[in-house]
């Protein structure tokens, strides 16, 4: 029987367990896009905690690009030493971090589809490449792709949203063109061996969207390519999550994450109301579902993989709230109860 604590290799990072912290925005990055000692030590505590891998909340990947307060970026090479503080620090504590790339927009708005030119494409593409490397030579584990939650890259796989008529418009095949380029460019600047993962939308949960289609063809193209974990999640920000119409309270796209990893064979991990240990570890004996990714459950309970290893009965203490969003300084639970002298 498998367990939530078997001990795994994701390429070449070895996990102690199955649970993996899912890109959240920690709001905690410094003016510039630069780990603060704050937000270092936000990753040190995941760690310590017995987090199996710790996925960076979303990194931005050139200098002009659009970014939310205290959102993480890697634009050019003078960033590299801040990161390899991060990663040392991780590392020292006992897990893998890899780090999320995306492409939100430039110039103060998301892009949309029909927006950029063929030249602006591969800038981008070139864009995710170049900061992969920065990522690696950093010291993190791997790099995970952000074509989720209607950020720019998952537009394109929107029918809805996505009017080109060009190669990156109009048939699946040309819908997923972009995001397979950027795997192409990431491995041959990162090598064979580097861990490649990608976070994609199921679902956009909009009628006719089409997304599910270009999310089952994206996932079989970069299985080709060598792709090394797929995150499964869904719904695009500003609506509501988890997304209506669907039939579980809990692990809510466990469908769409068993169809993946049924036609990839690649690891999949799936994130979007993962709050009990048995339901997770059902889905682990009963698919090909291999992780778990949770977001607001760590930030109340850092410890939460620890935790759940003396306690396998007790579910989170996440409300799914969403008040972690609302606090003035940074994305934290209200709450989480500190240890004394701690805030």
């Amino acid at each position: 029987m498998k367990t939530l604590f078997d001990e795994t290799c994701i390429g070449t990072m070895q996990l102690r367990n199955r649970l993996v912290r899912s890109a959240t925005w920690e709001a905690m990055a410094d003016e510039t896009g630069l780990p603060t000692p704050r937000l270092i030590g936000v990753y040190q505590d995941l760690a310590l905690g017995g987090t199996g891998l710790i996925i960076s909340s979303a990194t931005t990947i050139t200098g002009d690009a659009a970014r939310i307060p205290g959102m993480l970026a890697i634009p050019d090479d003078t960033c590299i030493p801040a990161y390899r503080e991060l990663t040392r620090t991780v590392h020292d504590a006992g897990a893998p971090v890899v780090m999320q790339l995306v492409f939100p927009g430039r110039n103060g708005i998301f892009w949309t589809p029909g927006d950029p030119t063929c030249d602006d494409i591969q800038s981008i593409i070139k864009g995710f490449g170049d900061a992969a490397l920065r990522a690696q030579q950093a010291g993190f584990n791997g790099v995970e792709i952000h074509a989720a939650h209607g950020y720019f890259l998952s537009q394109f796989m929107n029918a809805r949203k996505n009017t080109r008529t060009d190669e990156y418009g109009g048939t699946v095949r040309n819908r997923i063109r972009f995001l397979r380029e950027i795997m192409s460019d990431i491995r041959a600047k990162t090598g064979e061996s580097f861990p490649i993962l990608v976070k994609i939308n199921c679902s956009d949960f909009e009628e006719d969207d089409g997304v599910w289609d270009a999310c089952r063809e994206a996932c079989r193209q970069l299985a080709k390519q060598g792709i090394s974990a797929i995150e499964v999640s869904g719904g695009i920000h500003g609506t509501p999550f988890p997304p209506e119409g669907l039939p579980y309270e809990e692990s809510v796209f466990r469908d769409h994450a068993t169809e993946i990893a049924r036609i990839t064979g690649v690891p999949v991990i799936l994130v979007g109301m993962n709050r009990t240990p048995a339901v997770m570890t059902e889905l682990l004996n009963t698919t090909d579902i291999g992780y778990f990714a949770l977001s607001r459950p760590f930030l109340r309970q850092p410890g939460l993989a620890n935790h759940w290893r003396e306690n396998p009965d007790e579910p989170a203490e996440c409300l799914s709230c969403d008040a972690c969003r609302n606090q003035p300084d940074g994305n934290v639970c209200p709450f989480r109860e500190f240890p004394e002298g701690e805030t």
